[in-house]
């Protein structure tokens, strides 16, 4: 597979993963499961995997220092951290939907050179492609996550393997 066959799976798994959120309840997704530094509940994941891949496509690959969170009202400025249990849900989904939006227009013109250009952030080098694979393989390890946790809420989670989601042989 590559880059953007990846990114089309995780599309489709996000639909579904999304599609069950939006049947939970908020107390379920807003309740702190989790007692880490930045992350306390479901929300602070979504949002989360959301502000990576903004943070390291416009920050670092494209350069144009205008992630789209700073285009949501809701969500300008606001920092990282256990925050977002008070947010609705709907707003967490509506800023991972742009940020789709914003990363499959530069997929539509990803090509080879690109893939090989090298940046840099604070200080370290990556390339392009490096960069992809780690926003792409973050969000598997985080909706993993959320599957976990919401089966600790007695709530069934989509099946987000990679296998339901090939095409045919």
């Amino acid at each position: 597979m590559n880059i953007p066959e990846t990114y089309d799976y995780l599309v489709r798994a996000r639909r579904d993963l999304w599609t069950t959120l939006e049947a939970v309840p908020d107390e379920v997704l807003s309740r702190p499961l989790l007692d880490g530094e930045r992350f306390h509940c479901v929300k602070d994941l979504v949002f989360h995997i959301a502000d990576v891949e903004d943070g390291w496509l416009h920050f670092t690959i494209i350069g144009d220092q205008q992630p789209v969170q700073q285009r949501i009202p809701a969500l300008r400025d606001v920092a990282n951290g256990p925050i977002f249990a008070g947010f609705a849900l709907e707003t967490l989904l509506d800023y991972w939907g742009q940020v789709e939006q914003s990363t499959l227009a530069y997929l539509a013109a990803l090509s080879e050179a690109e893939l090989r250009r090298v940046v840099t952030d604070e200080g370290q080098r990556f390339t392009v492609d490096g960069l992809l694979w780690h926003v792409m393989l973050h969000e598997i390890r985080h909706t993993a996550q959320i599957a976990a946790l919401l089966r600790t809420q007695g709530i069934k989670p989509p099946s987000l393997d990679l296998l339901f989601y090939l095409p045919p042989a």
